[in-house]
């Protein structure tokens, strides 16, 4: 069976492990000493891709099956939907009393 990871990626994420047991370890944009060790692995992998190792694709995040936006997207489709009708039922009530 085909590994998942190759050698040098798994070296990677042992080093960001030493050195997150060793207190130097630093996240990305803030630069604030990582603690945690899911983010440590995160930190060795993601370097690992960088440089073009074997590493599967971060796994995406599973999307929510109603969200808030959409409901409330539909609800103003329904209500200008409504709007364009009566509309255009007022425009042909005007148009019938100026023919007369």
């Amino acid at each position: 069976m085909a590994r998942k990871y190759s050698r040098k990626a798994s070296a990677k994420v042992g080093r960001a492990m030493r050195k997150r047991k060793a207190g130097t370890l630093k996240s990305g944009k803030s630069g604030k000493t990582v603690k945690s060790r899911k983010q440590a692995i995160a930190i060795g992998l993601s370097e690992a891709r960088k440089e073009g190792k074997k590493v599967p694709p971060k796994k995406k995040a599973a999307k929510k099956k109603t969200t808030k936006k959409k409901t409330a997207k539909k609800k103003s489709a329904k209500r200008t939907a409504k709007k364009k009708t009566s509309r255009k039922a007022k425009s042909r009530k005007t148009a019938r009393k100026s023919r007369r």
